[in-house]
């Protein structure tokens, strides 16, 4: 499964996924514009963005990345250098 997900956001752009927060949900930041974070909640009309500082979007990726590390060792690998191109 590709890490790799976009969204359009009305007025901020493309968005990339980041980290998935819970069902339904995932961290998106901003590609283009300064660092902007955004909790989206996928509906079936259309998404809910909830905009987030950047130590929650921080910790919400962190949490991602220990949840993958159990799951194995590719999806940790995948996970953490997308952590690493956004965060560092």
């Amino acid at each position: 499964m590709s890490t790799e997900r976009y969204l359009n956001h009305p007025t901020f752009g493309l968005l990339y996924r980041v980290a998935e927060v819970a069902e339904g949900r995932d961290l998106y930041a901003t590609l283009y514009a300064q660092r902007m974070f955004f909790v989206v909640t996928l509906q079936e009309r259309g998404a809910q963005f909830e905009v987030i500082p950047l130590m929650d979007a921080r910790h919400l990726a962190e949490q991602n990345l220990a949840r993958a590390r159990r799951e194995g060792p590719q999806a940790h690998a995948r996970w953490r250098q997308l952590f690493d191109q956004t965060f560092i």
